[in-house]
């Protein structure tokens, strides 16, 4: 008994081999990790690449050759790279996940950086578009073995024999496909060919469909070029056909270090700095990628480039690139590149410069703000808006003794024709980045001194009327304060120019929260007005400046009707909302309405001293 339980122990410990459905591993690798079925194409160009790269490692003379057929449903891809005996058959393609780069330290061991694929799930790849596969192959490592033939089919059978010496006479390997029922599309002569050339374009070996050559060597950044126009043009005209449009300019991406050849196209256009750019990446010449979005920083948005690289690593599906420190030395050694253009430019060709930041001035800002250097250098030619026209913070610190500017286009509306008038100099901080470059001037320009504008400030600037023509309108400025009292807005007389502005609505931030904070208090229970009134804070309201030089104002203060005086202030305080291009609030918008009829009402009042409906006169 003991010993019938030991040994059924024994046997239920055994180890048991995985079943694999291979018709559900394709479904896996066609709608799972791969994003096309285009890619079994480049399986076989990598399959025949690294073959070529193994015998060349050992016969540095062997001939490198691929040659692909396509007709009538079928493809064969010929490659005279270093074969395969029997064993290896067994062993690389019988054996799913098994790869010809695991070799022993003996073997091939040594060029295995040079290598582009795993052979076996390479392969594997092409049942996305065909039903059976058969492979013909003849080793060059061992010249006496006789050609050995592998046929597969989609259901996971497969045969293995050996043929006749002329069977095949020279080392190499030979693909046949047979396109799956539906797939035929991928096996036609154009297909193929267009696939070849977008994949292989930058291989290191001869590689042709049918008679139509398919590498195109050297890369278009490295070929010589009579002169710097001709290379410009040149790099124009493949940047259009790999792109779709013309550059504004390119930049050389070298970084022989980290194994990068390329070159950056910098967009004709603006684009969105959250738009997410896509760049080609060829991996020892064969097209990885065309969707890199992590290759460059989030700050270079503005150009599309394309490289060939010898370290980065890629994911399973060799579709994308695998974020790791490499990825990172590089995505940093490509950002100086471009930062070095940029510098090279202001240096030494402004108009190209000019015409580049009129594009893309959001990009360089972007990248200002967390690069002092690039800040100091691009300060002469970054522009911002200001009430002195558009122009450079450098330009515009040397015309003012202190730097203003607003947070937001609003605020610099309201204020700038007024502030322009009094010559106080306002930079409009509210567009992308431009508030954090102005507070950061001072660090790259000593000495400059920066402030955000208040309406404390601007306030302070307009001219105070005389004392004793501010105590004579004292009953008009009682009668307008108590009007927009419940507003949160006090009034203010000052004398100020341009003439034809009645009046301004200032207010600044901390108001703007009070006035929040007071609404959302009156619109509160108990618990939380209680809450919200804890929390009142002690920032100035928003403010009507009345302008006393205007004759509107000088007409409406020496009225003598309260009902009138009201009803005027309420559209002297919405006409500078509008003017401001403040948000309307609910309270706002019926004020408006109200002083609207209130006008048309005493407008359209022949007689003052006839009685209104309700009575009133």
């Amino acid at each position: 008994m003991d010993s019938q339980t030991s040994q059924s122990s024994q046997a239920s410990q055994s180890p048991h081999t995985f079943q694999v459905d291979l018709r559900g591993l394709v479904d896996l690798l066609s709608h799972h990790l791969y994003s096309s079925p285009k890619v079994y194409l480049r399986e076989l160009l990598q399959n025949a690449v690294d073959a070529i790269t193994a015998r060349r490692a050992e016969q540095p003379d062997a001939p490198a050759r691929v040659r692909l057929y396509a007709e009538g449903g079928t493809l064969r891809v010929e490659d005279s790279g270093v074969g395969l005996t029997e064993a290896d058959v067994h062993n690389l393609l019988a054996t799913i996940g098994r790869s010809s780069k695991r070799a022993d330290p003996g073997d091939i061991q040594e060029a295995r950086s040079e290598f582009l694929g795993q052979f076996g799930i390479g392969l594997l790849a092409c049942f996305v578009v065909a039903e059976r596969i058969r492979v013909v192959s003849r080793s060059a490592r061992t010249p006496d073995a006789p050609p050995v033939e592998w046929t597969a089919a989609d259901d996971g059978s497969y045969t293995v024999r050996t043929l006749p010496d002329d069977a095949r006479t020279e080392p190499g390997t030979t693909v046949h496909l047979v396109a799956r029922p539906g797939a035929g599309e991928w096996l036609t002569a154009e297909r193929v060919l267009a696939l070849a050339r977008d994949f292989g374009s930058l291989l290191p070996y001869d590689v042709r469909v049918g008679d139509e050559a398919v590498t195109d060597l050297p890369a278009p950044w490295n070929r010589p070029y009579p002169s710097p126009a001709t290379r410009r043009v040149a790099l124009q005209r493949h940047c259009h056909d790999l792109f779709g449009f013309s550059p504004l300019d390119s930049i050389d991406l070298d970084v022989p270090l980290a194994g990068i050849r390329g070159v950056a196209y910098v967009l004709p256009s603006s684009v969105s700095p959250a738009q997410r750019a896509s760049h080609r990446v060829h991996l020892k010449g064969m097209l990885l990628t065309e969707r890199a979005e992590q290759l460059l920083p989030d700050w270079a948005f503005f150009v599309r480039c394309v490289l060939d690289t010898d370290s980065l690593r890629p994911t399973a599906s060799r579709e994308s690139l695998y974020e790791d420190e490499t990825l990172a030395a590089v995505r940093e050694a490509l950002g100086e590149r471009i930062r070095s253009w940029l510098t090279g430019l202001a240096a030494g060709d402004p108009e190209r410069l000019s015409a580049f930041l009129s594009v893309h001035h959001l990009g360089v800002k972007s990248l200002a703000r967390h690069d002092k250097e690039m800040l100091r250098t691009m300060l002469p030619w970054l522009p911002f808006e200001t009430t002195d026209g558009q122009l450079s913070l450098e330009e515009f610190a040397q015309r003012h003794p202190v730097v203003h500017f607003t947070r937001s286009v609003e605020e610099y509306r309201q204020v700038a024709p007024i502030a322009s008038a009094q010559g106080v100099g306002v930079v409009n901080g509210g567009y992308t980045y431009d508030s954090e470059l102005i507070e950061a001037l001072p660090s790259v320009r000593p000495g400059t001194v920066v402030a955000e504008l208040d309406a404390d400030t601007v306030t302070a600037h307009l001219d105070a009327v005389d004392p004793a023509e501010e105590l004579a309108l004292a009953a008009f400025l009682g009668a307008a304060r108590a009007k927009l009292d419940p507003l949160g807005c006090d009034v203010v007389l000052r004398a100020f120019h341009p003439l034809s502005v009645p009046a301004l609505h200032l207010d600044d931030r901390a108001a703007r929260h009070e006035q929040a904070r007071a609404e959302a208090a009156e619109q509160a229970d108990d618990l939380w007005a209680g809450i919200l009134g804890s929390l009142r804070g002690s920032a100035p309201r928003a403010r009507l400046v009345l302008n006393h030089l205007n004759p509107l104002i000088r007409r409406i203060s020496s009225l003598d009707d309260p009902e009138l005086i009201g009803t005027a202030t309420e559209s002297l305080y919405g006409q500078a909302l509008l003017m401001a291009q403040r948000p309307l609030r609910p309270a706002d918008s019926a004020l408006l309405n109200r002083a609207f009829i209130g006008l048309l009402e005493w407008a359209t009042h022949s007689d003052p001293t006839e009685p209104t409906e309700d009575g009133r006169r």
